[in-house]
């Protein structure tokens, strides 16, 4: 007997199963739905309030978190424990990040490493994926809230030059947040579903999609036929958008009062709230010709033409930006048939105009910009489940195929759902010097830790040149054809050792054990993104331990005997962390040693560097 499911609140009947869209925002995120009476798609909002759930989590002295608006009124009075831009820190090391570290009013972790960046809120540290989670979660109890029925499924949308380790990062964070991420969406492509374009199987048009958002800015350039999205090419820059606009507004503003930047710059309660007025500044801007307020005892004032007059660079750099995804193209303005504009900051009057003659013609812009994304992702939700047929989606990967790496984790090369044909590959290294040849163990699954995966094949690559830890360059390449045989290559760069195996198509899974593991890495995924986190802590812990006492015993001489009694302790304190099963501790005692031992590291490379320019005239 067939159950139907009835909404209490509104008497309407409720489809059995619920996909949602989620834009996944830098400053905002939303999620929508296409609606089961009008079919059309629907930003899900509470009653008169906005759709935008900002992409704010506050941590209060116990630890917890909020999310959203309670959380941005924190953004003044408590900026440490407020963190707010965190899609710009996904997939991302801090040496990605150092240059713009200063902009963050909450404390990014330089460990010096290329490791992925890890952010602290008074003694837990947490990574952008944590963070991301939780905003998705709210989004999750946002929609179940709104829908009276439970959500597990969603279609999450990420920029176009997101690469795998980000989308990854996206993939992760909605299962940590109880998520069954069905498919991640590029934002230009969700964007162009929302305007209808390319739902009929007979239309062919380029556009290009302008996304200008709060951290963020990508032009992309797609060409829509028979249904079928491509992407010609792709441009942008990760640290261009709304809160740069507003970092020129808040210059303006401090070169009105005579007070220089770097005053302020550690005064992360000062730096807000003129962060706050800048970007009140901006919007007041789009309507009308001058701004004033009080920020502090000082009365600021900024008029439009001001306005554009600061920002006009910011905005040629799109301009560029655009003039390259074209030329990459091999495409001319004349060619592209409609400009599709995204993102709250489209909404600034110079960006329009701006962008409309450097395209020469009228800017689609009657979506509302800050909804376009979610809404296209609701469409492509639609289509996955079923209910539009005029589409045909590529055949796509069950489960997710990875390999085996330090610590029995799984390293996902193809994500799930990712199209067939498909080829993805990463570079690997040795762990000890000397050593000439690696396991490769392939393995399918959503678990974080291979043993709750299936292995598909293993096989010992050998014939790696004998080089120091670290050095060999092993890339490991999984391609699938069209049939779904996945073949596996590993092979050393430096000296060109190759080998290779094949995998069997379809992998001996049934649709049942399928629908097991991705229902077992929802069940677990809270304990495995904890267990991941753990083995990769250790992971980090043991090889600092492993350097520092290399360090140390090649250059004693470096070191005052106060201080090697102080890295001994450290070392010590951190050498007991990696018993416990506490990655807070563990990441503490991490940052102790590495905070005692940069002093001395620091006078090494400077003997390095006089030893290598002795007796050099510079």
């Amino acid at each position: 007997m067939a159950k139907i499911g009835i909404n209490i609140a509104t008497g309407s009947l409720q489809q059995a199963e619920m996909i949602v869209g989620i834009d996944l925002g830098t400053t905002n995120s939303l999620v929508a739905i296409i609606h089961p009476e009008s079919g059309k798609p629907t930003a899900l909002k509470e009653f008169d309030s906005s759709s935008l759930v900002p992409s704010v989590v506050h941590f209060d002295g116990f630890g917890n978190a909020e999310v959203g608006d309670a959380a941005r009124a924190f953004l003044e009075t408590d900026p440490s424990n407020t963190i707010f831009s965190a899609k710009r820190l996904m997939g991302k090391s801090f040496n990605d990040l150092k240059s713009n570290a200063g902009f963050f009013t909450y404390k990014v972790i330089d460990d010096d490493t290329d490791s992925l960046v890890k952010i602290q809120v008074g003694d837990r540290f947490y990574s952008p994926i944590e963070l991301s989670s939780f905003i998705l979660k709210e989004l999750k109890n946002r929609a179940e809230h709104i829908l009276k029925t439970p959500v597990t499924k969603a279609v999450i949308t990420v920029p176009a030059y997101f690469n795998d380790a980000q989308r990854q990062a996206t993939r992760d964070a909605g299962r940590l947040a109880g998520l069954d991420v069905l498919r991640i969406v590029n934002e230009p492509t969700a964007a162009s579903l929302a305007y209808g374009l390319g739902l009929h199987k007979d239309e062919e048009k380029t556009i290009a999609v302008y996304d200008l958002g709060g951290g963020t800015f990508d032009i992309s350039i797609l060409k829509i036929a028979g249904g079928i999205f491509e992407v010609l090419s792709t441009n942008g820059d990760t640290y261009l958008g709304g809160d740069d606009f507003d970092r020129a507004v808040m210059e303006f503003f401090l070169q009105q009062v005579g007070i220089p930047f770097h005053e302020i710059k550690n005064d992360k309660s000062q730096l807000q709230s003129l962060r706050l007025m800048a970007e009140a500044a901006k919007k007041t801007l789009s309507s009308e010709e001058q701004f004033s307020g009080k920020w502090n005892e000082y009365n600021l004032s900024i008029s439009k033409s001001e306005f554009n007059s600061i920002i006009e660079p910011l905005v040629s750099r799109t301009k560029d930006c655009c003039a390259k995804a074209l030329s990459d193209a091999c495409l001319t303005v004349e060619q592209i048939d409609a400009v599709i504009m995204v993102g709250g900051s489209t909404r600034v009057p110079l960006v329009k105009e701006s962008i409309s003659a450097f395209f020469g013609k009228q800017v689609n812009d009657s979506v509302n910009p800050d909804e376009v994304v979610a809404l296209g992702a609701a469409v492509q939700a639609d289509i996955l489940a079923g209910n539009n047929k005029d589409f045909l989606l590529l055949d796509i990967t069950p489960l997710s195929l990875g390999i085996e790496t330090m610590g029995g984790l799984m390293d996902v090369l193809i994500p799930r759902n990712a199209k067939i044909p498909n080829r993805a590959s990463r570079q690997y290294t040795t762990q000890k010097d000397g050593q000439g040849s690696m396991r490769i163990s392939v393995f399918q699954g959503e678990r974080d830790l291979v043993q709750h995966n299936r292995k598909l094949a293993e096989f010992n690559f050998t014939g790696i040149p004998g080089m120091p830890a670290g050095l060999p360059k092993v890339e490991v390449s999984f391609l699938i054809n069209a049939d779904g045989i996945l073949s596996v290559t590993a092979k050393e760069l430096r000296s060109g050792v190759e080998q290779s195996i094949e995998v069997k198509p379809q992998y001996g899974l049934t649709d049942e054990e399928v629908e097991k593991m991705l229902l077992d890495s929802i069940t677990h995924a809270k304990e495995d993104m904890t267990t991941r986190a753990l083995v990769e802590a250790r992971t980090e812990g043991e090889q600092i331990l492993e350097v520092t006492e290399k360090f140390i015993a090649k250059n004693p001489e470096l070191l005052s005997s106060e201080e090697l009694v102080q890295t001994a302790a450290a070392m010590q304190n951190l050498q007991l962390a990696l018993t416990m099963d506490d990655k807070n501790l563990i990441q503490i005692k991490i940052e102790e040693l590495n905070e005692i031992s940069r002093p001395f590291a620091e006078r090494a490379m400077d003997a390095a560097v006089s030893g290598a320019l002795k007796g050099k005239k510079v």
